[in-house]
């Protein structure tokens, strides 16, 4: 198990997004699959407070549900983007 978790719709252009920078930062992730039903993420609900997706859990960093995609993609880059440029 990672301490990064993405929960993900497939085909949901938000998620891809996310999906990238963590594939581009190498870093390694679990992937979460929520229904389609808005009304079924019961899981992703009780991590973040709403059912909407993307949404990421960083364990390492005390980081619980960040959702926003773009707000996802900018805390990836700055907690971790550093470390490969050593």
């Amino acid at each position: 198990m990672t301490d990064i978790t993405l929960y993900d719709l497939p085909g949901c252009p938000f998620c891809l997004k996310v999906k990238r920078t963590l594939d581009d930062l190498d870093l390694e992730y679990d992937v979460v699959e929520v229904p389609r039903s808005h009304a079924q993420r019961t899981e992703v609900e009780s991590v973040s407070g709403q059912t909407g997706v993307p949404v990421i859990v960083d364990e390492a960093h005390g980081v619980e549900g960040m959702a926003e995609s773009d707000d996802i993609v900018a805390y990836l880059e700055e907690t971790y983007g550093s470390r490969n440029e050593r």
